[in-house]
């Protein structure tokens, strides 16, 4: 059964354009260092899930377009290199701390969904993404949230 989800990335760090000029617009999810991100990365994300891509830290904050999981989590490579920000000194390659999945360009918004209007439209507003202290880069939604986003997006 497919799952969906929201994954967060500052433009400046990798932006929807990175992933359309990505080999195959295809990129690993990289760079988690959150436990409960993790897990869903590690145990939850499935081959086929969907994802919405958000640019976060940016101006606009929106939704751009639709991804899919195309390999299930394995472990970040990123972890266990000292020259990557995302090194982790206590990473052992034999029992590896974070994970990451594949994830592939589905297709790109005819205009991004933007945070402001996710915060007003009522059919999303128990959404995780506009709950206080919600700052999780991987999140679930529910096939409702997932599908009024792109109906936003899509019209």
């Amino acid at each position: 059964m497919t799952k969906f989800w929201l994954v967060k990335s500052e433009p400046d760090v990798f932006s929807w354009n990175d992933l359309k000029k990505s080999k195959n617009q295809t990129t690993f999810w990289d760079g988690v260092r959150n436990y409960q991100a993790r897990n869903f990365l590690r145990d939850e994300m499935k081959l086929g899930d969907l994802v919405l891509f958000y640019h976060s830290n940016s101006d606009p904050l929106a939704v751009m377009g639709v991804c899919e999981v195309v390999k299930e989590g394995y472990p970040d490579h990123t972890q266990f290199d000292p020259e990557n920000i995302h090194y982790d000194e206590k990473a052992n390659p034999q029992n590896p701390t974070w994970f990451m999945v594949d994830l592939k360009l589905k297709f790109e918004f005819k205009k991004p969904v933007t945070l402001e209007q996710i915060k007003t439209n009522t059919k999303l507003k128990e959404m995780k993404l506009v709950q206080k202290g919600n700052r999780l880069s991987v999140m679930p939604l529910t096939k409702a949230e997932f599908d009024e986003i792109v109906k936003m997006g899509t019209e």
